[in-house]
This record gives C-alpha cells, structure tokens and sequence, in this order.
C-alpha cells in the first residue's frame, strides 16, 4: 500500500501544512473546523474509527501507535488492513482548537 495514493482522495480538502509524505508516513495540518469532512473522507477508506476522540485508548490502541507518537484520549485512530499492510490513521487536534495533525502510517504486519 502506497499512502500517496490514498491521499489523493484528500485532493478536494483544505490542508494547511504537508509536513510529510512518503509511501510510509503522511504527516498533514488542517483547520479543525473541516474535522468532519476529514472523517467522512478516512472512513469512506478505512471504515469507522477504532478509538473515536473521548474515548480512552485500550493497551492494544496504545501499542499499534506507539512508534507514532501513541493515541490519547482526545484523538481519533482509524485502522483497516489495505493490500496486505496495515494501515492506521490518527487526528491530533491542537490545544489551540484551530488546528488538528493527521498522522498517517503503513505498517508491517
């Protein structure tokens, strides 16, 4: 799985920063306030979220993010298997409420 294919379903959102793109890792900044048209687009590819913001990470959440920086309470984690990867995908959503991180990563199984 190339994560710059997948993120050309993005091509119709507002990205504020691409921190970074490779095959492996997408690191993007967009305004909170397109938080839900950013979800519609990640569950149209990796279905619902695993950990939905609010919701506390299990030790297995925890684990799976661990090498990107973990997953909190107040951030969302997408997971699905795509062409045999796993993929997962994070928001981090910035204390300042107008920015949110979407940390993507393709990881070996």
């Amino acid at each position: 799985m190339k994560l710059k294919q997948l993120i050309e379903r993005f091509n119709n959102l507002s990205v504020d920063e691409e921190r970074t793109i490779s095959d492996e890792y997408v690191e993007l900044v967009f305004f909170t306030k397109d938080t839900d048209q950013w979800n519609k687009v990640l569950t149209d590819i990796l279905g619902p979220a695993l950990k939905p913001k609010g919701q506390q990470p299990t030790e297995g959440d925890l684990k799976l993010t661990e090498d990107c920086g973990g997953v909190h309470d107040n951030q969302t984690l997408f997971k699905k298997e795509v062409e045999g990867a796993l993929v997962i995908a994070m928001f981090w959503p910035w204390l300042d409420g107008m920015f949110t991180t979407l940390k993507i990563a393709c990881l070996k199984k």
